[in-house]
């Protein structure tokens, strides 16, 4: 059952279906972002047990005609609070077959103009089929002399019952819910069928939410053959797209393209393909430029392109000069006065950082926890304003006129920036006016104002990147900051570690730890995690942090305990944040979260709480967004409180809510977006990037090892800003440090290397992509040879039938019978 309570028709197929027909007396609810609709019915027929009049059906429907007749097929089920009530899986207008019954209806309500007198004279001309013939050819109206409104009225509401409709009709016989099925039509609207039955592959890499296996699913029922070009290509890309986003590359190559492509196709229809038709496919694709082959590397276009316009836009900027070089005497006597203004005395290998950036059209700077990098952007900030005569004072600019821009991945590092220097600061989203939706982000608006800082340059991937840079006029300075020993960006790329890599663009590595409030020891701990050691006092405690040596199966109970005593010496539910690498398990985010809840929320006596996807929402509760959404100026990553909840009885529009303030700016938000957020009490290290917190606690068992990475380890433990807990298991931590992460397969260093040094020209790397077939030809068919030999393999290996290898669907329960058929094998 869905989260709004449809059903999904896949899990219902495997019941016997139960059928009403019935005339709808009331809308009690309908969702004005959806199609769910709870209605009332009044039976008049029905294939089970049934002794009322009248009867709830809840489902997905289109605009339903009250006083109209619909069949409808579901499940009689029993609501926990409203009883027994009819879940429709699908339904259908039970239009009048008899010359009353389509009199009757034509003379009702729904069809203005349209008359007792009129509906029989139509019904007299055209007979028992009068809709049918009405909707195919409206000219089988001529004759009768109706009026241009009649008409008009007669035509639009039969084709706007039978359009919406048959579309909502055919999504629920796929088993969208309503969610899907609204994302689904506001995509296509009314050639939503059309497109389905055309290509419904599209509904995979078009609509964030399908897969490739419930397209496919789809495809099969409309009869698209296993073998299929359109089946193929579909695959290929839903593979290339995982395996980058698996892995964070921006491209992969032949043999784990095709060995992904022919699982994912086997898996979804258990029907076994030759590799070499993925070959062909791929050299297709490749053809049609849906993909780009390079040497032995397999891109998806927009990856391939991005890339070039990187080191394109970085080119540009490179060969811009700053407007006159700050000369050594004009620098020290800004540094002078920007001390004493700042109350700072900054260290030589600050300031030579900072007359770097001022010199460079472009500029890197990078460095981890307490070498004072948000101290060096107040330092370049202050300069940058003396050096170039403009005022800080943001009163004296228009909204968009202010001379110093500063932007950051996620919302809590935004606002990190704007605290540090008091200046305005945003996420690259809302700076850039995009739409947050990762797959379309739409156009970037050019930039304005002569200088842009960007922090947590670690966490931008390449599209993000890309687009930023475009961004950028020719009049305008660039730094970038970071710490590129952190954890890379979600999406593909490692665009901050890249660019460093190069060596081709001015940078600045910070080494000297400044920030040495009260002999902290975690900066020390994360700069011998960075080197690859464990310090020989990890496990002693310190007046900052402690370790607390525990089982996996301990976890749970440390954790409440810690946090108990937190909340009782002050620390507050904000103060507070537990971090983990995974979601599922009993040291997982999502069982720690309700944990957590329960300690420092608990529910009350009569308070308000609602159900969302195994969560329960209450106020009070510190929630986080998962996307971004600068409509409300809210982003991925933002933490928020739940302030207050509204039912449906108290809403004015009927629509339960959630009411999160995110530091004050409070956001109502439907049943619809609940979706967007998930308890916060304890998060993904990944999520919490960007961010600090006062007491961090940290968790980490072997229970993790997939995850135990080096730059994990680092970028948690540099998220506590005053106390930090270690706990779990110290072969883990050990572990962490041993396994240093793979560098992602980018070409960013490279691309740059080739346009910096003038290797290769525009024209020329048109010419490389317009051999794309060439390029991966080759590469293509052997690897299908390969991937072809690996299956055939493990036929052999697999000759003798075992339950394991079936469950597994690792061969087909056929192999090893050598002809035989189980009928043979009887006799």
């Amino acid at each position: 059952m869905t989260a709004n309570g449809s059903l999904d028709l896949f899990s219902a197929e495997n019941k016997k279906n139960e059928d009403i027909i019935g005339k709808v007396e009331a809308i009690f609810f309908e969702s004005s972002e959806t199609f769910y609709k709870v209605i009332q019915v009044k039976v008049s027929e029905a294939n089970f047990e049934w002794k009322n009049d009248d009867i709830v059906i809840t489902g997905n429907f289109a605009d339903l005609i009250e006083g109209n007749n619909y069949r409808f097929e579901g499940q009689l089920v029993k609501h926990p609070k409203y009883g027994q009530q009819f879940q429709a899986f699908n339904y259908q207008n039970e239009t009048p077959t008899t010359r009353a019954g389509i009199i009757a209806y034509l003379s009702g309500n729904s069809f203005h103009g349209i008359g007792l007198k009129t509906a029989t004279k139509i019904v007299e001309h055209l007979g028992t089929d009068t809709i049918q013939k009405i909707l195919e050819d409206e000219r089988n109206l001529a004759g009768l002399n109706l009026k241009s409104a009649q008409k008009k009225a007669l035509i639009e509401t039969l084709r706007s019952d039978n359009g919406t409709q048959q579309i909502i009709i055919e999504l629920n016989s796929y088993g969208f819910g309503s969610r899907m099925s609204t994302a689904i039509f506001n995509r296509y609207r009314e050639k939503t069928v059309e497109v389905i039955h055309e290509n419904p592959y599209r509904l995979a890499l078009e609509i964030n939410g399908i897969g490739f296996k419930k397209a496919d699913a789809i495809a099969e029922k409309l009869g698209f053959a296993a073998d299929s070009s359109g089946r193929i290509q579909a695959a290929i890309l839903q593979s290339m797209h995982d395996l980058c986003h698996e892995r964070g590359d921006t491209y992969t190559t032949a043999e784990p393209l095709l060995q992904q492509t022919l699982g994912l196709l086997m898996s979804s229809r258990h029907v076994s393909l030759n590799p070499e038709l993925l070959a062909d496919q791929l050299l297709q694709m490749a053809n049609d430029g849906k993909i780009v082959g390079e040497e032995n590397k397999i891109y998806l276009r927009s990856y391939f392109e991005a890339e070039w316009r990187i080191a394109e836009n970085v080119k540009r900027l490179l060969n811009l000069k700053v407007k006159e070089k700050v000369s050594e005497k004009t620098f020290k006597n800004l540094m002078t006065k920007v001390e004493e203004q700042l109350g700072i005395s900054y260290g030589e290998d600050q300031i030579s950082a900072i007359q770097k950036a001022l010199n460079a059209r472009l500029f890197l700077l990078t460095g981890g926890p307490g070498t004072g990098k948000t101290t060096i952007i107040n330092g370049i900030v202050a300069t940058f304003a003396l050096l170039n005569d403009v005022s800080l004072d943001i009163n004296e600019y228009k909204s968009d006129e202010f001379p110093v821009l500063l932007a950051a991945p996620t919302g809590r590092a935004a606002k990190k920036m704007n605290e540090s220097t008091g200046l305005p600061a945003c996420t690259i989203h809302r700076l850039l006016g995009l739409n947050g939706n990762d797959d379309d982000m739409g156009e970037p608006q050019q930039l304005d104002g002569k200088l842009l800082i960007v922090d947590e340059m670690s966490m931008v991937d390449v599209n993000l990147f890309d687009l930023l840079l475009e961004s950028i006029p020719n009049h305008m300075q660039l730094i970038l900051v970071g710490d590129k020993d952190q954890l890379p960006s979600v999406g593909p790329g490692q665009v901050f570690a890249d660019l460093l890599e190069s060596k081709l663009i001015p940078s600045k590595e910070l080494k000297m730890i400044y920030r040495q409030e009260n002999q902290s020891s975690i900066i020390p701990l994360a700069h011998s995690i960075k080197e690859g050691n464990l310090p020989e006092d990890f496990s002693v405690n310190q007046s900052d942090r402690s370790f607390i040596g525990c089982h996996v199966s301990q976890i749970s109970g440390v954790i409440k305990q810690v946090v108990s005593k937190a909340q009782q010496r002050g620390f507050s539910k904000r103060d507070i944040q537990v971090l983990a690498p995974i979601y599922r398990g009993s040291a997982g985010i999502d069982n720690l979260n309700t944990l957590l809840q329960d300690v420092l929320n608990p529910k009350k006596a009569g308070g308000k709480e609602v159900s969302f996807k195994q969560q329960c929402f209450r106020i009070g509760d510190k929630v986080l967004h998962l996307v971004n959404s600068p409509e409300n100026n809210v982003f991925n990553g933002d933490i928020g409180e739940i302030v207050g909840i509204e039912t449906s009885k108290e809403s004015k529009d009927k629509k339960e809510k959630l009411i999160i303030s995110f530091d004050g700016n409070e956001i109502s938000y439907t049943s619809k977006d609940w979706n967007k957020l998930k308890l916060a009490y304890c998060m993904s290290i990944h999520k919490a990037q960007g961010s600090e917190f006062k007491l961090v606690i940290l968790p980490m068992v072997r229970q993790y090892s997939r995850m135990l990475k080096r730059n994990l380890l680092y970028t948690a433990v540099t998220r506590a800003q005053n106390l930090l807990i270690l706990l779990g298991e110290q072969s883990a931590y050990k572990a962490c440090i041993e396994k240093v992460s793979i560098n992602r397969n980018t070409m960013i260093a490279e691309r740059l290397g080739s346009v910096l040094n003038k290797k290769e020209d525009k024209k020329l790397r048109k010419e490389k992509i317009n051999q794309k077939k060439d390029s991966i030809d080759e590469e293509t068919t052997e690897k299908a040879g390969v991937v072809s030999a690996n299956y055939q393999k493990q036929d052999v290996e697999n000759a003798v039938l075992t339950m394991e290898l079936i469950k597994t669907n690792k061969i087909d329960p056929l192999i090893g019978l050598n002809g035989e058929t189980p009928y043979t094998l009887q006799q």
